[in-house]
């Protein structure tokens, strides 16, 4: 069973970045989504972390979300603090305000022993339209491991 499950992870890490690209060629960059989020404990088959995230568009405000990221898969470790940034890809070149609420999915990667890096592409938001691509390695601090799904719910904040 682990071994199926951890297939299972492999196939859908690798197969991710390919249904993604494909699907962004009909979208344009809008801006860049940045969380940053306190500590986040892993149990084996999955953690819960909750950010603060801000969307960054040219000439547009700033547009906040809370954000929770549920992972399933291997997850083992303590981390104490996360960075993550995504540029954001939708089918128009502006989005209103809380436009990216909603839940995305996605494979996920990471490992830390002290500084550590990792990575996800997430598709979700309005209708399955909006895709998040990494835009640079997850930065965290801690000890920790982890592959497997990821979901991403955003809700507006502050």
């Amino acid at each position: 069973m682990r071994r199926s499950l951890a297939l299972a992870g492999v196939f859908l890490a690798l197969s991710a970045p390919v249904a993604t690209t494909s699907a962004q060629q009909a979208k344009v960059q809008v801006g860049v989504l940045e969380c940053r989020g306190g500590s986040s404990v892993g149990f084996i088959v999955g953690s819960v972390t909750h950010l603060g995230c801000v969307l960054r568009a040219a000439d547009q405000p700033d547009d906040f979300y809370v954000a929770t990221i549920r992972k399933v898969g291997l997850d083992l470790g303590i981390t104490q603090e996360s960075v993550l940034a995504w540029g954001v890809f939708a089918p128009v070149n502006r989005l209103g305000p809380g436009a990216l609420a909603g839940s995305y999915v996605g494979a996920q990667g990471s490992a830390t022993l002290g500084i550590g890096i990792g990575g996800n592409a997430l598709v979700g938001g309005s209708g399955n339209t909006v895709a998040l691509q990494p835009l640079s390695a997850q930065g965290q601090v801690g000890v920790a491991i982890a592959a497997g799904l990821e979901s991403l719910e955003l809700r507006p904040g502050r």
